[in-house]
């Protein structure tokens, strides 16, 4: 029996949604928002609610057969769910036609390197307004889709062109996201990302980030950026499920040094992000 079959329309449509989590010091970390922002996706896919009970239970046996395996290495854990097979005379809205993976791989070596080392970025216009997704709510801007395409060429293009990593910006001028990440602007003790109302995804990492940011007494704000503001910020950063917290050290031709002033509140950041995760 296969995993997945050839005419699954996760393969030839990217008809589905998937969620990928962090395996660190032996467990998986955030799975409660991810599992909520799946069911969300779910709906706006119009596909049956995926049941988090059962889809708990497949984390943990993932999780369980990975650290029996690898002990401390880093796991990647990825969810798949999918309309289910495009030849299938079942009825697609029920959650018998659909397919659901769950798999894990190592992490690699990419993430603990742009931890250690940050990323160079370059600004790429992602062609809309803020107010599309409210516009076009049938572009699925904001949900995490299979349909990656786009994602991976503008990566590819930032790489061709000597940049680690992508931030999106609108139409009119406002930052957006990366591909797989959130952007963070730190300034002292203030944390600042763009709202999801302008048609990005629900960053998990960074809601774990600002929940234990908001106990530990930082200030965390929702609200439009634009480039200008990621340039006079103390430090700017991409959050990701895996990588977690990347910091920017250049964006387009503009090196972004730590200053002084910034310098011990990015350490505390990036320990904020690590804590936040692993706890969540």
């Amino acid at each position: 029996m296969p995993l997945i079959h050839a005419d699954d329309l996760a393969v030839v449509r990217g008809d589905g949604i998937f969620e990928t989590l962090l395996i660190r010091d032996g467990k998986v970390c955030n799975v409660a928002r991810h599992l909520a922002r799946m069911r969300a996706g779910a709906r706006r896919m119009d596909l049956p609610d995926p049941d988090p009970v059962t889809w708990g239970r497949a984390v943990e046996d993932a999780r369980a057969t990975w650290v029996d395996a690898n002990g401390d290495v880093e796991g990647l854990l990825r969810l798949v769910y999918s309309r289910g097979r495009e030849s299938d005379p079942a009825d697609v809205d029920t959650p018998e036609a659909t397919t659901a993976l769950v798999m894990v791989t190592d992490a690699g070596p990419h993430a603990a390197r742009a931890r250690a080392d940050g990323v160079a970025v370059c600004l790429l216009d992602r062609g809309y307004t803020v107010d599309f997704a409210g516009r076009a709510p049938w572009q699925l801007i904001g949900a995490k889709t299979l349909s990656y395409a786009a994602n991976m060429a503008a990566l590819r293009y930032a790489r061709a062109h000597g940049f680690d990593d992508v931030v999106y910006t609108s139409a009119d001028g406002q930052v957006l996201e990366g591909p797989r990440s959130t952007v963070v602007a730190v300034t002292g003790r203030v944390l600042r990302t763009p709202p999801v109302e302008a048609g990005i995804l629900p960053g998990t990492t960074v809601a774990a980030i600002f929940a234990l940011a908001h106990e530990e007494g930082w200030a965390c704000k929702e609200e439009p950026l634009v480039p200008d503001d990621l340039l006079a910020a103390d430090s700017v950063w991409l959050c990701s499920s895996v990588t977690v917290a990347a910091r920017v050290t250049r964006i387009d031709d503009v090196p972004m040094p730590l200053r002084e002033a910034g310098a011990d509140t990015a350490a505390q950041f990036a320990d904020l992000a690590m804590r936040a995760v692993v706890r969540a």
